[in-house]
């Protein structure tokens, strides 16, 4: 095992490298290099790139979890799963790629996934079974990965190409018969507004259950 090497040491320095190279470029081997230890001594604590993802995603969890703590939640769980989802969005844009890392992560922390008991408890006080309970809490989670993901891949696409988004480009290019469309195209916005607004209809959704 190499000297002073540690989970929370590999964790930092693998959202080091994610932060600079991206999801792509985030390898045991890259990660070692950037250690300056060969990679055989992280397997001692990470045996592949699926383990360092479930790692990375439970220190990110362990944020929101503190971040939702500081929070005066309780007014009624519509607010505290919205005021959950604000949380989970803005740890995931404080990484490039933030997102992307959670798809097919499992926590490898107990008391994270513990956490998740007081939810479950709250939902089904509100009226709902426990069942729903459980798709409400894995629908705001999923809606705020991909909203993330396609919000942060536009922001890297538009940087990287700043036409590549362009509506007057993208009217001519789909030409006649397609006004709905176009209109469609100058009304979006983008970041917290389309956020909260999409977020509502979720939410929407979930409170036509109970009814």
């Amino acid at each position: 095992m190499a000297k002073g090497i540690t989970r929370e040491r590999i964790v930092a320095a693998a959202f080091e490298l994610l932060n600079e190279k991206g999801m792509d470029a985030l390898t045991v081997r890259a990660l070692a290099s950037r250690l300056g230890v060969g990679a055989p001594a992280l397997y001692w604590h990470v045996r592949n790139k699926q383990e360092l993802l479930d790692e990375m995603s439970t220190s990110v969890m362990r944020r929101v979890i503190e971040a939702l703590a500081k929070i005066d939640l309780g007014a009624g769980w519509r607010a505290d799963l919205a005021a959950y989802a604000r949380v989970l969005r803005a740890e995931y844009l404080l990484y490039r790629d933030g997102a992307r890392i959670f798809s097919g992560t499992r926590f490898s922390d107990a008391e994270v996934v513990r956490a998740k008991e007081h939810w479950l408890g709250r939902l089904t006080a509100a009226g709902f079974s426990l069942a729903a309970a459980d798709d409400a809490i894995d629908l705001v989670g999923a809606f705020v990965v991909g909203f993330v993901i396609e919000e942060q891949e536009r922001s890297q696409s538009a940087g990287a190409d700043p036409a590549r988004y362009s509506l007057a480009g993208r009217d001519a290019w789909l030409g006649e018969g397609a006004d709905l469309v176009k209109a469609a195209g100058h009304l979006r916005d983008d970041g917290d507004r389309r956020f909260d607004r999409q977020l509502g209809v979720l939410l929407d959704g979930l409170a036509a259950q109970l009814r």
